[in-house]
C-alpha cells in the first residue's frame, strides 16, 4: 500500500472537508443533546459549509483493481441519527419536495423529511471519513472518488432541500422550541394547502391541464 503525501487525498481541500465532516456528524450524533432552535441555527450554518467544501474536492484517478469499499455505518447508526432528527424536529421535520420530476406528475404535494435527508448525507460522509482514518492512500483515494460521485449525483441536492427547509423553520415566525409542540413528532400540524409552493404547483397543474384542453 502506498503513503504519497503529495497524492490529492492529503490536499488543503480534502482535508478542510475532512475538518468539516467531523464537525457535522458530531453535529448529528449530539442532535438529542440540542435546544431545537440550536439545532436548527447549527445546521443552517453547517450545510452550506459541508456544500462548498465537497465542490471543491479534487478528481482523482481509481488506483485498486477491486473498487470494493467497506460500509462503516450500519442500519442501526443510521436509524438512530434519523430517529434522533425526528424527534428533535417534530412537527417541522416534513417540507414540500420540489426539485423531483415526480412533483410535475403528482396531484397531491410531495412531501420529504430532514430526519431521512440528514441520514442520507451522515452515512455518506460517515463512511468516508472512516476509510479516510485508515490512512492507507489507495482506500482514501477510492473514497474520495465515491464521495465525490454521491455528492454530486444524490446527496448535494438533498442538503440543499434541507438547508431550504431549516431556513423556512427558522425564519417561519413560529415559536419553534420543542415544550410549544401540540402533536407527536410523526404528524405535521401545518396545512400544506397554506404553503406557497403547493399553491405554485396547483397553478402549474392548471396551466398544463388548460394547454392540454386547448390542444
Amino acid at each position: 500500500m502506498q503513503t504519497d503525501f503529495e497524492h490529492p487525498v492529503y490536499s488543503k481541500n480534502v482535508v478542510e472537508f475532512v475538518t468539516v465532516g467531523k464537525e457535522f456528524c458530531v453535529w448529528l450524533e449530539s442532535t438529542l443533546s440540542l435546544p431545537r432552535r440550536d439545532f436548527v441555527e447549527t445546521g443552517r450554518k453547517m450545510l452550506p459549509l459541508l456544500y462548498l467544501k465537497a465542490s471543491v474536492l479534487p478528481r482523482t484517478e481509481t488506483m485498486l483493481k477491486d473498487d470494493f469499499l467497506e460500509k462503516f455505518v450500519d442500519e442501526d447508526e443510521y436509524q438512530q441519527v434519523l430517529n434522533a432528527v425526528l424527534t428533535k424536529m417534530g412537527p417541522y421535520n416534513d417540507y414540500l419536495e420540489v426539485f423531483t420530476a415526480d412533483m410535475q406528475r403528482s396531484v397531491e404535494p410531495l412531501t420529504a423529511t430532514i430526519s431521512e435527508n440528514l441520514a442520507d448525507i451522515y452515512q455518506d460522509v460517515k463512511d468516508f471519513l472512516m476509510s479516510y482514518r485508515t490512512a492507507v492512500t489507495e482506500i482514501m483515494n477510492e473514497a474520495l472518488i465515491e464521495l465525490i460521485h454521491s455528492f454530486e449525483e444524490y446527496w448535494g441536492q438533498k442538503l440543499v432541500n434541507v438547508l431550504r427547509a431549516m431556513h423556512e423553520v427558522a425564519f417561519n415566525g413560529e415559536n419553534i422550541d420543542e415544550e410549544e409542540d401540540e402533536t407527536d413528532p410523526t404528524e405535521d400540524r401545518r396545512n400544506t394547502e397554506d404553503w406557497l409552493i403547493s399553491k405554485m404547483q396547483k397553478n402549474w397543474q392548471d396551466d398544463h391541464e388548460e394547454d392540454r384542453n386547448n390542444i
